[in-house]
């Protein structure tokens, strides 16, 4: 098992009841309850039938903390709700890039796997093939704006800097945390932000 694991479960834990935490867009509906940890066999099922290997700090979180979800947005996704998803070809250099379904063919490009809800058409996946492998993106499925890599080496470190940043109280656009500072100054009456 991962070292961060246990690290991991006693930050999510107290959370809720940190007092000056971030509001997480989203909460309302995983209220930072964890759904069941899937079997191994169910993990290894769902491998072979998208012919994939899930990255390994995923996998880890999946089996050790929880199969879905207290994350960013609306909450991770049963594994059963996951969807594998290509990016888009490039168009004009500099321009966003969106995702569609990868669909049973065979799989021209890298391979993204749909972790958390987001809302809308946006989308929050981990890259399951190729150079990113391993990686959280966020993006648009219709490329009206990323895909935006996280800096964040892999699902633990990316789920960590959730946990500290919701903590610590602070604002943080790529995470849609909203400080307690800021949400104070959004409710007050004629105040413009």
């Amino acid at each position: 098992m991962d070292p961060r694991i246990p690290r991991l479960r006693r930050k999510l834990a107290a959370i809720p009841y940190h007092p000056r935490r971030s509001h997480s867009f989203g909460e309302e509906r995983h209220t930072f309850s964890l759904g069941p940890r899937p079997a191994e066999a169910r993990l290894a099922a769902f491998e072979t039938g998208h012919g994939i290997v899930l990255p390994d700090a995923y996998r880890q979180f999946l089996t050790h903390i929880g199969g879905s979800g207290a994350a960013p947005f609306y909450g991770l996704l049963p594994l059963e709700r996951c969807s594998l998803l290509v990016m888009n070809p490039r168009g004009e250099p500099g321009a966003p890039r969106g995702f569609e379904h990868a669909g049973r063919a065979a799989h021209e490009g890298d391979l993204f796997l749909h972790i958390i809800e987001m809302g809308c058409t946006d989308v929050c996946v981990i890259a399951v093939t190729g150079p990113l492998s391993g990686r959280v993106l966020t993006g648009n499925g219709d490329g009206f704006w990323g895909p935006d890599v996280s800096s964040a080496t892999d699902f633990l470190d990316w789920y960590e800097r959730w946990l500290d940043h919701m903590g610590a109280g602070c604002d943080n656009r790529a995470l849609e945390l909203t400080s307690p500072r800021l949400r104070a100054r959004s409710d007050s009456p004629g105040t413009a932000l």
